[in-house]
């Protein structure tokens, strides 16, 4: 009889936040040695984009030389629908079923989870893929490495406690701002902070919703560039906000926080 295939571990690796900034800071600058070393060892990947992907297992190579050269790393690229619609679907609509992607752990390859910033699936597309994993009962393993939300909200003075992340907020400008009237009663009422991104060249219309539409004694907490030398963190109360310089650009990911 054949012996059973032992099956591999879905690792989830994060990436570092400077994804798109010129130049990229040292990976050992905000990724442990240990996931470093993790990620050199895998060659079967669930990816968000090939191409950063691939560059990201050249930063990777030039510290901890890779199991296999980077022509011969096996990658998968979760599908635009995951993208568009996110990992649990639409409304009403079924999750995506990404269990055909596992397919080498089950064969017994360890795989990595990665997306383009920060860790996977959080505030990112691999929910699915996790989600899968254990339907399989494969071993799942999150390494250590930058999340981006937490960073921001440890650093904003608000509510640690208790919070939500909302995602993206509605662009229409009317949606935006009673959507942003929901969030705020809701933050004042029950303590609890409130966090959401926007994309960045939205980043200015965002935050001109945010000051025209929320109450001078609220307070708004704004994060971008985080880990990297140009971070901005700022947590102040909408009223003094009002008399300050956008503390944005349209370039740079950022994180925005609200509470009292």
């Amino acid at each position: 009889m054949n012996a059973p295939v032992t099956r591999g571990t879905l690792y989830l690796v994060p990436a570092p936040l400077d994804f798109g900034c010129e130049p990229p800071q040292p990976l050992r600058d905000t990724l442990p040695e240990a996931t470093l070393v993790q990620a050199a060892r895998l060659t079967h990947w669930i990816c968000e984009n090939a191409k950063s992907c691939r560059a990201y297992l050249k930063r990777v190579d030039a510290l901890h030389p890779l199991a296999l050269p980077l022509q011969q790393q096996q990658l998968q690229e979760l599908p635009r629908q995951v993208h568009k619609q996110g990992d649990h679907g639409a409304r009403g609509a079924a999750a995506w079923d990404a269990r055909p992607l596992l397919a080498p752990a089950l064969a017994g390859h360890d795989m990595g989870l990665v997306s383009e910033a920060g860790m996977p699936a959080v505030a990112d597309p691999g929910a699915s893929v996790v989600r899968a994993a254990h339907a399989l009962g494969l071993r799942v393993v999150p390494l250590v490495g930058p999340v981006s939300l937490l960073l921001a909200l440890a650093g904003s003075g608000l509510n640690g406690q208790q919070f939500a992340f909302v995602g993206y907020l509605p662009q229409d400008a009317r949606e935006r701002a009673e959507r942003l009237r929901q969030l705020e009663a809701h933050a004042l009422r029950s303590g609890q902070t409130q966090l959401f991104i926007e994309t960045p060249y939205r980043n200015a219309a965002l935050w001109a919703g945010l000051l025209q539409g929320l109450q001078p004694t609220t307070r708004l907490a704004v994060a971008s560039g985080l880990t990297l030398p140009q971070m901005r963190l700022d947590s102040q109360t909408v009223q003094q906000w009002r008399s300050a310089e956008c503390p944005v650009d349209n370039r740079t990911p950022a994180v925005f926080a609200l509470g009292s």
